[in-house]
């Protein structure tokens, strides 16, 4: 039992290193709580992940009134996505890092089904996140700031 304790507590440790480690280096990896541009309200959890220099980022968790569906369906999709739950959904795609941020990807809006181009940074030491979605060229769009949630 003492063991058990003591592995689980070594296990949380380097969790909790590797979340600080990720934060310090001004990575995007980890989860983030994404606020709504109109509102101030968060909407969701998303958890970006890199592989091969890649970020992608999957919704974990939304926010949502009570009287709203929990768990809704990406009805305005199209192809593959259409009719999937909006949690587990991948949202981010393609982005690659290039100076001080990451460019050449895309974002989901689930809300309306749309794809748009994207870009992101890592702000305020790792603190937050500004993805930005648009049509064309960057000026062409809108942007969100997300919070580090670990």
């Amino acid at each position: 039992m003492k063991t058990r304790i003591i592995l689980n507590s070594a296990l949380l440790a380097l969790s909790t290193f590797a979340a600080i480690n990720a934060w310090a280096d001004g990575s995007p990896v980890g989860l983030w709580k994404n606020i709504d541009d109109a509102t101030g309200k968060p909407k969701a959890l998303i958890r970006i992940t890199e592989n091969d220099g890649e970020l992608k980022g999957k919704i974990e968790k939304l926010f949502r009134a009570p009287e709203e569906d929990q768990n809704p369906k990406c009805e305005k999709c199209e192809g593959a996505l259409k009719d999937q739950p909006v949690i587990g959904m991948t949202i981010l795609s393609g982005l690659k890092k290039d100076g001080d941020e990451y460019n050449g990807g895309h974002i989901l809006d689930p809300a309306n089904g749309k794809l748009y181009k994207s870009k992101l940074t890592v702000v305020e030491d790792g603190a937050k996140l500004k993805v930005r979605g648009y049509i064309g060229m960057p000026m062409l769009g809108r942007t969100q700031t997300w919070v580090r949630e670990e």
